[in-house]
């Protein structure tokens, strides 16, 4: 694989969720695979073993919990989704927000787990205390743009600067980017400004054809 990191969150859209998610996580390998582009999905915990029993790309949760096993109703534990066949995980994502010390034993347990770590920070302020606890990947997200029309590399490409110098300059962290991406043009612009790749949604889950759309991403 070469290029960017491209992760796409599945989030809880019915069109990226139980059937819909195999089919469009089917459609992201296809991608990976004739381009040579490292694409990862992030599906919900219940979609998980089916998605990754039906692909080869990396399978990652959209959340789990730093709980140990035990009395937790309800909770997603990190061997949980290890188990379902996930190779790693978002944290702190701004629709699932926690406190930096929950982000700090959340990494723990993810990485005793044997998952990859992608820690969502709306700040580089945030991005750079996550980075001090080392977890593969840094996505610096502003929310406000979250789903929008407008990228952050169009609206905020100082976010991203500043972010890399923070993130991966001065901590060795991968750092990856997200918020209102939908073009090639948004990608580029945040790979020439020293980002690993992009955290994307919408833009694919969403579109009247996610293959061209995902395709289109690709530099």
């Amino acid at each position: 694989m070469h290029g960017p990191t491209i992760i796409i969150n599945f989030k809880t859209y019915l069109s990226s969720t139980g059937e819909n998610a195999v089919k469009l996580a089917k459609i992201c390998e296809k991608v990976a695979i004739e381009t040579h582009t490292d694409i990862r999905v992030a599906v919900v915990a219940t979609d998980i073993h089916d998605v990754a029993e039906a692909v080869s790309i990396p399978v990652y949760a959209e959340h789990v919990d730093s709980y140990l096993p035990g009395a937790h109703t309800g909770s997603i534990l990190p061997e949980h989704v290890k188990v379902a066949g996930a190779s790693g995980t978002l944290i702190n994502h701004s629709e699932h927000p926690m406190a930096l010390e929950h982000v700090a034993e959340t990494i723990k347990r993810a990485s005793q787990a044997h998952l990859a770590t992608v820690v969502c920070a709306a700040t580089p302020d945030f991005a750079e205390e996550a980075a001090k606890l080392k977890p593969d990947f840094v996505a610096v997200e502003p929310p406000e743009l979250i789903g929008g029309d407008i990228s952050v590399s169009t609206a905020h490409p100082e976010i991203i600067s500043q972010s890399v110098e923070r993130v991966k300059n001065k901590h060795g962290v991968k750092l990856l980017v997200g918020a209102g991406i939908k073009t090639r043009e948004d990608v580029i612009k945040a790979l020439e400004l020293g980002a690993d790749g992009v955290l994307i949604a919408s833009g694919v889950d969403k579109a009247d054809d996610p293959e061209k759309a995902l395709r289109d991403l690709i530099p």
